[in-house]
């Protein structure tokens, strides 16, 4: 399954550069996306190296996603896509 970054985890005046919302076009609502929390996440650098992450939670009404990665993420990996196993 495949997901994509639309933004880090974020306030008013800081965001969290370790945890991104994913957007995951198949699924629609809170309850889809509470599904797969603790589903592994994987994002490929520009250099073919592998960034892991976990969901978290699920995020707003829409089905967003929470998830949290072992580092933080770069800029570059915003608007890119992830895979969720």
């Amino acid at each position: 399954m495949e997901g994509l970054i639309t933004s880090y985890r974020r306030s008013k005046h800081c965001q969290t550069p370790n945890q991104v919302i994913v957007a995951v076009p198949s699924i629609d609502t809170k309850e889809k996306a509470s599904e797969l929390v603790g589903k592994k996440v994987t994002w490929t650098t520009p250099a073919n190296n592998l960034i892991t992450g976990e969901v978290r939670s699920s995020h707003g009404n829409s089905g967003a996603i929470r998830v949290l990665f072992e580092k933080g993420m770069p800029g570059q990996a915003l608007a890119t896509k992830v895979k969720i196993e």
